[in-house]
């Protein structure tokens, strides 16, 4: 099924930014520099009401976030919603949203890692959403994140979207065309079973990570397995696993080839995709088509298409 595709923004659009997680605790000067870059495209921005709220682990109560969420799912005047930043959190409010004017008007939805909640939720309502950086990502200094930023505009302008990535000696080669979905690793395995799991028959998988353990990782993978999720996959493309824990009994292989060994072995795999946990945070449209090339030597390309 071909997803609908938000607007693309143009000058004098409004996006709203949002916190559906994390509390954003000493981050007003990184939300004012993520508003300058929107500003600085000649984008008009506004900020959720209870952006600063502090509710213990969170941005304000699961009432304050999804107030914010649902104020700017419903408001015409949004045409995107720029999620702060991740941490924990959205799976508490998505069954709390009313998308019934999403559905009318979709726009776009963005972020990564916590994000995935709404990636695959409204993957499920059959709009594609945007993963990409976020505001919080602004505290990094925006000269030593070109690709991160160039491809979040790219996307949000509708400008044509493609990558060509080193290859990793790791990697299972094939050729493969398919629907993108996807994201964190934890946050798939959490959404099993529930509404907001996703169909990933004849698609595309990508899955990042950050602070587990292998065994930890492992573990999700074989949840996963058990669960049929890769059973009809035609591709996999694994990002940035960040900040593995070390255990105190070493697991006694690279993070690649548990990987390998944990995913059934027909199915081509691509690793190192900058997208995740690091400065490098390329954009993906999920639930777009795309072309997967991968091999051992040179490049592996992504072609993203309509």
């Amino acid at each position: 099924m071909k997803l609908k595709t938000p607007s693309y923004l143009k000058k004098g659009d409004t996006v709203a930014i949002v916190a559906p997680a994390g509390i954003l605790l000493n981050r007003n000067e990184v939300i004012e520099k993520a508003k300058n870059l929107l500003e600085s495209w000649d984008l008009k921005v506004v900020l959720g009401k209870n952006l600063f709220q502090k509710g213990n682990h969170f941005a304000g109560s699961d009432e304050q976030r999804t107030n914010d969420f649902q104020e700017a799912l419903n408001n015409p005047k949004v045409k995107a919603i720029w999620c702060a930043r991740g941490g924990y959190g959205s799976v508490r409010i998505i069954d709390l949203l009313n998308f019934t004017e999403f559905k009318k008007n979709p726009k776009w939805i963005i972020g990564y890692s916590d994000v995935t909640v709404f990636h695959n939720h409204i993957h499920n309502l059959g709009v594609e959403t945007l993963h990409a950086m976020m505001g919080t990502s602004l505290q990094d200094d925006i000269h030593d994140i070109p690709h991160t930023i160039e491809t979040f505009k790219k996307v949000l302008f509708g400008e044509q979207l493609s990558y060509s990535i080193a290859s990793s000696s790791y990697n299972r080669e094939g050729n493969v065309t398919g629907q993108l979905v996807g994201g964190n690793l934890a946050i798939l395995t959490a959404m099993l079973g529930s509404e907001s799991q996703i169909s990933t028959d004849h698609k595309i998988l990508f899955i990042e990570e950050i602070g587990e353990y292998e065994y930890a990782i492992d573990r999700m993978l074989q949840s996963l397995y058990r669960a049929n999720y890769f059973k009809n996959v035609k591709g996999i493309i694994i990002g940035d696993i960040s900040k593995v824990k070390e255990n105190s009994t070493n697991w006694g292989c690279a993070i690649e080839e548990l990987f390998l060994n944990a995913l059934p072995k027909e199915i081509p795999v691509l690793f190192n995709f900058p997208a995740g946990h690091e400065p490098d945070n390329r954009a993906l449209i999920m639930g777009r088509n795309i072309e997967l090339s991968i091999n051992k030597d040179q490049f592996s390309k992504i072609n993203f298409y309509e």
